[in-house]
């Protein structure tokens, strides 16, 4: 089991490489949609941590995968430039699940 990071900004990769979590750096959204098929292709990666300026690229494609890829977790991360939208998103897909 392995976690991987992709990453919009160097400083949140640099961070987790501290702590022993390989990742790349994109900033792009095809440049993201092909490294996150690569993570997802890779059987070792089982925990992909994708920051949130990333997942805003493609939303309907990250919230597809998260429902429907089995064996793999995709958790969405704020780098240190994020206030807060991470929690925001966690609120609003609660909210939705409830019917609130």
């Amino acid at each position: 089991m392995r976690f991987f990071l992709l990453s919009d900004n160097t400083d949140t990769q640099m961070v987790m490489r501290l702590v022993g979590i390989d990742g790349v750096v994109v900033h792009e959204r095809a440049e993201f949609l092909r490294e996150l098929d690569k993570a997802l292709q890779n059987p070792e990666n089982c925990i992909l941590l994708v920051t949130t300026n990333l997942v805003d690229l493609c939303p309907e494609i990250i919230s597809e995968l998260k429902l429907k890829q089995s064996g793999k977790l995709i958790v969405e991360i704020p780098d240190r430039r994020d206030s807060g939208k991470a929690g925001n998103s966690i609120d609003k897909y609660v909210s939705e699940a409830i019917g609130v």
